[in-house]
């Protein structure tokens, strides 16, 4: 679902990582494997811009010749319950209401640094008419 194409280049001894869809998302490394171990960190970093704004999150373009970076799971999952929110146009606030919660709660929620637990994840996607379906590849 969040699976952003990165384009990969040879700077100088380091190799830069940046993101087509989302221009705040930008690492390196000394080699590949270090830059693409970054790149996770670059991208959720940059996809909390969007949430702290308030903005849409970029949609991932299909390159089908590009390596992909997705967030981890916990994020990945926070960030389709925001998109989720903000296509019913449901505000924190309301999220709040429908769960009884006092507002740090539900920005805890939303901070991609916080660890939240699973079971408050639930609660909210179950506040927004969904459920969270995790499967193991």
């Amino acid at each position: 679902m969040f699976d952003y194409p990165v384009i990969l280049t040879q700077d100088e001894g380091t190799v830069l990582v940046s993101f087509p869809d989302i221009p705040e998302a930008i690492t390196f490394g000394k080699d590949e494997i270090e830059a693409m171990s970054h790149a996770v960190d670059a991208l959720e970093t940059a996809l909390s811009f969007y949430v702290d704004a308030r903005k849409a999150l970029p949609e991932p373009s299909i390159l089908p010749d590009l390596h992909t970076v997705r967030p981890s799971v916990l994020e990945g999952v926070k960030l389709a319950l925001y998109r989720e929110m903000m296509l019913q146009g449901v505000r924190k606030a309301d999220l709040a209401r429908r769960l009884g919660w006092k507002a740090p709660q539900v920005d805890r929620l939303f901070n991609l640094g916080h660890a939240s637990r699973l079971d408050q994840l639930e609660a909210a996607a179950k506040a927004l008419g969904r459920h969270i379906d995790l499967t193991l590849a």
